[in-house]
């Protein structure tokens, strides 16, 4: 399998390329988060930490996420329960905290590209609510057959919604994945954004507010 290691301490990383090379693995090195955004196009699963120098491995995450599918590990020293959470909300496939045994990295390895393997090829990424369609791989909005230019904001905003469609989304999750971190992003910027979204879809009944968690997009 090919590996990228995203890891900027070169005793770690020299370590973990020996020992993947040596179990079968064809893995390869990034020290950077951007490198990362770039790398994993020929990758089959990414082993990233989120202590990198250039940017925060939750943030190199979620873009991830925003773009592929592909199987990622964090392996990281950072055990605190906030970033194990944020990590698997983010869509992290398996979070290890660091030092880990090899043996154990090589089984969640296994487990994750097994697990990956055999899950359902997805549906169209499509979502329709009353006539409002929302591709959400095109990023591309249609109301009443004409479409609907968003900022990227706005899309994420919605994106998230019509993700789950018909289900109440707490207000701390829509900051979470759009802005990456509930507790930094501004409450003030969510509130914008939705008025906006509302004004630019001209169907302000579709998107309902949940007094006092979060909203709904549909019924």
């Amino acid at each position: 399998m090919r590996v990228l290691l995203v890891e900027d301490d070169d005793g770690v990383a020299d370590a973990l390329l020996d020992s993947l090379g040596s179990h079968g693995h064809t893995p390869s090195r990034v020290r950077r988060g951007a490198d990362a955004l770039l790398a994993h196009r020929d990758a089959e699963l990414v082993l990233l930490d989120l202590g990198l120098p250039d940017l925060d491995g939750l943030e190199v995450l979620r873009k991830l996420r925003a773009v592929t599918a592909l199987p990622v590990i964090v392996l990281t020293a950072r055990g605190d329960e906030r970033s194990v959470v944020r990590g698997l909300r983010l869509g992290a496939d398996d979070y290890l905290v660091k030092p880990v045994r090899l043996s154990e990295l090589l089984a969640r390895i296994d487990a994750v590209t097994r697990r990956a393997a055999q899950a359902p090829s997805p549906a169209a990424r499509t979502v329709v609510v009353g006539d409002v369609e929302v591709d959400l791989d095109a990023r591309r909005v249609f109301a009443g057959g004409q479409e609907v230019e968003l900022t990227p904001k706005e899309f994420a905003v919605l994106a998230v919604l019509a993700a789950r469609a018909g289900t109440a989304v707490s207000r701390q999750q829509l900051m979470d994945e759009v802005w990456g971190d509930a507790y930094l992003a501004i409450s003030r910027s969510l509130d914008v954004h939705l008025t906006q979204l509302r004004a630019k879809l001209r169907r302000p009944e579709l998107l309902t507010t949940i007094r006092g968690f979060g909203y709904r997009l549909g019924a």
